[in-house]
């Protein structure tokens, strides 16, 4: 049996791997390089509109899989097998985009897709791990330290690529263009030296063989049906479930939106840049902070108050217009950013049953990847409608509000209640 200490390790290694493709491919180098490379020759409104259905198609299919994944794992006791599989279809994905030239933005989407499918379904499986390897008030340090390296590892990958691509000379490249192929084939490299220790430390909770004679499509879909009907038993399970939804709603648009707000109110490229470096290292420290301040005034204060400060962002949002404005929205999202997402996904492990961690989860995985479609949607909706992407940027503060407002009655103490008592009956 492996050490608890070594199935930490891995796990939190995994974040560590992983989190580059977050940072290199879906913020900071692919971006521009669909914009100027495979969506040349496109004019520059199609390019950007192609970048957004890209991401929206894939979010839609991570949603709808998440569940059915996640009943699929649950039913098979198979979590590290489609773990697996995930993690390999994004290294995979990850180092074909090394061969995107220009005009190939069709071929660019569809690797984007199967990246981002194989990033966030993988990470249904890998939250569904937590519960196993940490119990109660550990899991908060435990989640948080998953995010705090996650920010570390994809902070370092994304500032060595960046240098690649500034001093491509130094590295012996020909110019930039390669210099930002070769930054997506090491995101594949790193995100795979990286899963081997949770590959070969994990071991899956053991359980009894169950005979099934439908295949595991139809089971995941039946399953999914049950999963709807056992969630509504967990009232306050539920209850936060609506308030997660909507506030990570605005999260995920301020992540996969700042970049072209800051373009759009002419703030340089290299500013951009150096500002989501700066998001990754502060977030470092801060993450390990929030799990701090979780066990001191408890994890649910600790949660709001970075919601409240993410109103706040929202707020100072509207308002920016210089680069040193935009640094400072970098420090404040860096703050918060892995402390309301680690803290999110520790308070919810509490609130889970523990027979159904994977497909509960699945769950989870959907409220976060829905978030990826409604909200970026309503930021460019606002934005095309009135013609000013400020009041894209001030609607989000509607998803802020509503959360915190359902959140504060989330009790947590009394959702434990209910999945203790309802697993003894």
């Amino acid at each position: 049996m492996k050490s608890k200490k070594k199935q930490t390790l891995g796990w939190v290694l995994y974040d560590f791997g992983n989190s580059a493709f977050a940072t290199t491919i879906m913020a900071a180098v692919l971006p521009t390089f669909y914009y100027d490379v495979a969506a040349k020759g496109l004019e520059s409104h199609l390019a950007t509109s192609y970048w957004g259905y890209s991401q929206s198609i894939a979010a839609l299919i991570v949603a709808i899989l998440g569940p059915i994944l996640g009943a699929i794992s649950d039913f098979s006791a198979a979590k590290k097998k489609f773990l697996r599989f995930f993690c390999y279809m994004g290294v995979i994905a990850s180092i074909l985009l090394a061969f995107v030239g220009e005009g190939d933005y069709i071929f660019a989407s569809i690797l984007l897709i199967i990246g981002t499918i194989g990033f966030s379904g993988g990470n249904v499986f890998y939250d569904a791990f937590l519960p196993e390897i940490a119990e109660g008030k550990e899991m908060d340090r435990v989640s948080a330290a998953g995010y705090a390296w996650g920010y570390v590892g994809g902070g370092v990958l994304l500032a060595i690529n960046l240098l690649m691509i500034l001093k491509h000379d130094w590295f012996g490249l020909p110019n930039a263009t390669v210099a930002s192929q070769v930054s997506f084939a090491s995101v594949g490299v790193w995100w795979f030296i990286f899963s081997i220790p949770l590959f070969k430390n994990i071991q899956e909770e053991r359980k009894p063989a169950i005979k099934r004679d439908q295949s595991y499509i139809v089971i995941g879909f039946s399953r999914l049906g049950e999963t709807i009907k056992e969630i509504t038993k967990y009232k306050q399970l539920l209850l936060f479930l609506l308030a997660f939804w909507l506030y990570n709603d605005g999260i995920s648009t301020i992540i996969k939106m700042a970049t072209i707000y800051g373009r759009d109110i002419n703030i340089d490229q290299n500013d951009l840049i150096a500002a989501l470096l700066i998001t990754q290292f502060i977030g470092i420290p801060c993450t390990f902070f929030f799990g701090w301040l979780a066990k001191k005034i408890s994890v649910k204060p600790a949660l709001m108050l970075s919601l409240f400060i993410y109103m706040g962002i929202v707020i100072f949002g509207y308002f920016m217009s210089t680069a040193i404005h935009f640094y400072l929205l970098a420090i404040c999202v860096g703050f918060v950013q892995g402390g309301a997402q680690s803290l999110s996904r520790s308070l919810y492990g509490r609130l889970v049953p523990e027979n159904k961690r994977a497909e509960f989860f699945g769950f989870y995985g959907v409220s976060a990847k829905f978030s990826a479609v409604f909200g970026p949607f309503v930021f460019a909706l606002v934005g095309q409608l009135t013609g000013s992407s400020r009041l894209g940027i001030i609607s989000l503060i509607f998803f802020f509000l509503a959360g915190i407002i359902l959140l504060k009655c989330v009790n947590i103490e009394k959702g434990m209640k209910e999945v203790n008592g309802k697993k003894a009956s």
